[in-house]
This record gives structure tokens, C-alpha cells and sequence, in this order.
């Protein structure tokens, strides 16, 4: 059953925004056992050859730190052992993502030599596993707390989120521009996106343009759910609620990325059904404009 997104976002919408995306089926948890189990595992991104998954745990034992990215390898059709990446820290690491062309991982840490709380960083993908860390630069981190960096499919812009002054509430989200080396200062997306409540865990979709991205009046005390919003002259709109075969009505969601090895499916987190962990999913989607 495909379900069209169509319910108004915010309190006092004079009317409800058109559809921004489909969601078509119900989701399909990922590699039960292996990568969904009992801890929490949250942002799932899948290299576009789709061999290889990465994910973050904050409880899952094994790792370097408190907070550590996970990684499957896949042969045929069946997904490799767990795995924590070679590049995890004593500190936090969380919320990878692969750039399109497979050449990057982008991530968030705390380690030492950062600009503030948890920075931005990305580290290269080379024959037989990761190169060097390196941390995004002052025009992109902060002193406060920079979360889940994604690069546009078509490689100009970084989407991230940040609670750093300047922004219409608590975490907010930005972008900056590539360049030929880095990224230009990054500003809030314009529009009325941002709200005064925590906006966060945004990926783009297929199209560059639309995106997928959490909302909770406040992160730690209510419930999280996904939104969908798209560009139109330079500025983005409030965002519609995704449907429930994405949001659970108990349980929080969060993490989404698009998958690279499949750019019409979305993957995300989720407490479903009253379950203690958070666990990770996939489901397809189709442009409505």
C-alpha cells in the first residue's frame, strides 16, 4: 500500500502543503541479528556499489568508545559479521554517511583536536578499508554541537545540523557550499524550515533538492518523528509528517539517509511498536515534485 504524504506540519497551516514525497510499502528492518539487535543502532548508510554498511551504536559492546560506527560487509545476498571501523575513537562516533561516488565517509566525533563538543569530520575510503581523519575546518564546525553530515548527490552542498547561536531554535539545520577545496561558511536553510523546536538527522533525497530530516519540540524529552521538505526558490517549506509505515505513533524515528546503492529507498531508525532499542530500516519512495 503506498501512502501519499499530505498531513499539514505545523499548528495554524492555512492549508495542507502538496505532497513532497510517496511512500510506497511497508519498511523492511535490516539484517536482523547483524546489524538490527537488541542495542541501539541508529543512520544506516549503504555504499553504492551496496556492499558495505555503516551505522553508529551507543550501547553496543565491542567498540572502541562510548559511541562507535559499525560496518557489514556483503557477499551475495547475505551480510557479513559486525564489525567497529579501524577509525572509532575512545570519545563519540556517530552518524556516518558515504558520499555518492563512494570515495568518502562523513562523520561526527568529539575526539580530541576538535573545534568544539562534536565536530564534523570525513575520512577516505582506499583499497582495503579507510585513510586519514580529517576534521571539516572552522567554517563548518563550531564550538557547540555540528550532527549528521550528509553530502548532496550531486556533490555541491553539505547538509548538517547545529544548536551554534544564530539559529531559529534549538538544533537547526545548515548547509555550505562545495568548493574546490572544502566548503564555504555554513549558513541555516532559508525558509521556514527551522523552527524553535530541534530540527536534525536530514538527508537529501534522489532529486539534491528535497529532504528527509527529524523534529521534536526537544530532542531528549519528546517524541521524534520524520518530516519531508523540498526546495522552491531558494527556501525551504515548513515540511509534512511522514506516513506510518515510517512513524511510529509510539516510538521515536529518526536517522534517515538515502540509500546509495538504491537512490529510491530511504533508510532510517526506529522504536517501533513499543520496542526498547532503535532498529534500522529501508523502505522505497517516489518524488511527488
Amino acid at each position: 500500500m503506498a501512502f501519499v504524504i499530505a498531513m499539514a506540519l505545523l499548528a495554524g497551516a492555512q492549508a495542507p502543503p502538496e505532497p513532497v514525497i510517496e511512500i510506497v510499502g511497508e519498511a523492511e528492518l535490516f539484517a536482523p541479528g547483524i546489524a538490527s539487535t537488541g542495542d541501539a543502532e541508529i543512520r544506516l548508510t549503504i555504499s553504492p556499489d551496496g556492499k558495505t554498511a555503516l551505522w553508529f551504536s551507543r550501547n553496543r559492546p565491542g567498540g572502541a568508545g562510548s559511541y562507535d560506527i559499525w560496518m557489514s560487509r556483503r557477499a551475495g545476498s547475505d551480510w557479513g559479521p559486525a564489525t567497529p571501523v579501524p577509525f572509532n575513537s575512545p570519545g563519540r562516533d556517530f552518524d556516518p554517511a558515504f558520499t555518492r561516488d563512494g570515495r568518502f565517509v562523513y562523520f561526527c566525533s568529539d575526539r580530541p583536536g576538535g573545534m568544539g563538543k562534536d565536530d564534523l569530520y570525513r575520512v577516505a575510503v582506499v583499497p582495503g578499508g579507510f585513510g586519514a581523519v580529517e576534521n571539516l575546518g572552522a567554517g563548518i564546525n563550531s564550538a557547540d554541537d555540528e550532527y549528521a553530515p550528509m553530502l548532496s548527490p550531486d556533490g555541491k552542498r553539505l547538509l548538517f545540523s547545529s544548536d551554534r547561536p544564530g539559529g531559529a531554535g534549538r538544533h537547526d539545520l545548515y548547509t555550505a557550499r562545495a568548493r574546490r577545496s572544502g566548503f564555504t561558511d555554513a549558513a541555516p536553510l532559508a525558509g521556514t524550515i527551522n523552527t524553535t523546536g530541534d530540527e536534525f538527522d536530514a538527508s537529501f533525497l534522489s532529486d539534491s533538492r528535497t529532504i528527509v530530516f527529524a523534529r521534536a519540540p526537544s530532542m531528549q524529552n519528546d517524541r521524534i518523528d520524520l518530516f519531508a521538505a523540498t526546495l522552491h526558490d531558494g527556501r525551504y517549506d515548513a515540511g509534512v509528517i511522514l506516513p506510518p509505515s515510517v512513524n511510529d505513533p509510539v516510538g521515536d524515528s529518526y536517522g534517515p539517509m538515502l540509500d546509495w546503492s538504491a537512490p529510491g529507498r530511504l533508510t532510517f531508525s526506529a522504536r517501533r511498536g513499543g520496542a526498547g532499542s532503535m532498529d534500522m530500516y529501508r523502505i522505497a519512495y517516489r518524488l511527488t515534485r
